[in-house]
């Protein structure tokens, strides 16, 4: 039997008109389920994401429980780098550490390409299984971005101002570039191998980048970006931009070749279009809101949602991901409000 997808996010990605305003959460899946958290009971995130049949399961789980529009593959940005040669670990209570960190020319010389086939056959896999068997949405797949992978790279793992990545950028340029074009050759091989496997869209997150002013932007990620959405288009799936407090480049993305602008909750929606972002936009309720009453979730979803309705071309989301002390009740409540709040304001 022919599984029928529910094409709305899609549409909304590419700017056309919907019947209501979709809606999926970053970090939907994961560490405020409970189910997810008796997964991890037993199975770290490495050992999740090499089961295919329980990385699918745990995609699906927010798409079931919640009735979001679309499903977003449960993996790490880290993924991809170890077929490099870069020594990872995902540390418990501390995020990804790299015991091999980049400090030179060399060091980005030393690094390997990515095999999708053989380096990360089990990501493929999930995909297949989610898109040809399981999800009636479509199904979102991801990479990080160059700056955002390379600040791990040079600092070794997680950063609050990413001073040796500035330093490295401003005082290694040719290095630097050597370690973007590296980079962007990883993603763009990644993306399309996920997009092979079945996925309909894809997020870039470049959720540190905005530790960067918009004229180092210009020069040092840019054009980097550029290669790599350019690289991208001719797959012809929705592209998604996002980054954390990164409101500042939003009109640097809104120029490259993508589809949608995500934004956090530091940007209404309504000045992002007054300030000339023409793409369709994602976002962007403040996740910490989440913690709140309903009714105050439900007042500040409803302003997000008239802002982001005044045109076609809106998908609702949140502007960072689900952290765990979200109630998953609260989650399944605000998109049934989504759906029904919109579909009534838009089939007036």
């Amino acid at each position: 039997m022919t599984r029928t997808i529910n094409e709305t996010f899609l549409k909304a990605a590419r700017g056309e008109k919907t019947d209501y305003t979709p809606v999926w959460y970053m970090r939907q899946a994961g560490r405020s389920q409970p189910e997810y958290r008796e997964i991890k009971e037993k199975y770290s995130l490495f050992e999740i994401t090499h089961q295919p049949e329980l990385c699918a399961y745990v995609t699906k789980l927010p798409v079931d429980q919640y009735n979001v529009d679309a499903a977003i593959l449960y993996k790490d940005i880290m993924t991809p780098l170890p077929a490099l040669g870069v020594d990872v670990e995902i540390k418990s209570g501390i995020g990804p550490v790299i015991s091999n960190p980049i400090k030179s020319l060399a060091d980005v010389e030393k690094l390997g390409e990515i095999t999708p086939e053989e380096d990360i056959p089990y990501v493929l896999e999930t995909i297949k299984i989610l898109t040809e068997e399981q999800l009636s949405v479509p199904l979102i797949g991801f990479s990080g971005a160059p700056f955002t992978i390379a600040s791990y790279m040079i600092e070794g793992g997680p950063s609050r101002n990413y001073n040796k990545t500035k330093a490295f950028m401003y005082t290694e340029p040719k290095a630097w570039f050597a370690l973007m074009d590296k980079l962007a050759d990883m993603t763009i091989t990644y993306v399309k191998a996920q997009i092979k496997a079945g996925a309909k869209a894809i997020q870039i997150f470049d959720s540190w980048v905005g530790a960067l002013n918009v004229e180092d932007y210009r020069y040092f990620i840019k054009p980097v970006m550029q290669r790599i959405f350019s690289s991208l288009k001719e797959e012809n799936v929705p592209l998604i931009m996002f980054g954390v407090g990164a409101s500042h480049l939003a009109l640097e993305w809104n120029d490259l070749p993508l589809d949608v602008v995500g934004l956090d909750w530091r940007l209404p929606i309504q000045q992002a279009r007054e300030m000339g972002i023409n793409k369709t936009v994602q976002g962007n309720l403040d996740p910490a809101i989440l913690l709140a009453p309903w009714e105050v979730i439900e007042e500040k979803a409803k302003a997000i949602l008239d802002q982001g309705m005044a045109q076609p071309g809106y998908i609702f989301n949140l502007g960072h991901g689900v952290f765990p002390q979200v109630n998953p009740e609260m989650l399944k409540k605000l998109t049934t409000f989504i759906h029904e709040y919109s579909a009534s304001k838009m089939n007036r």
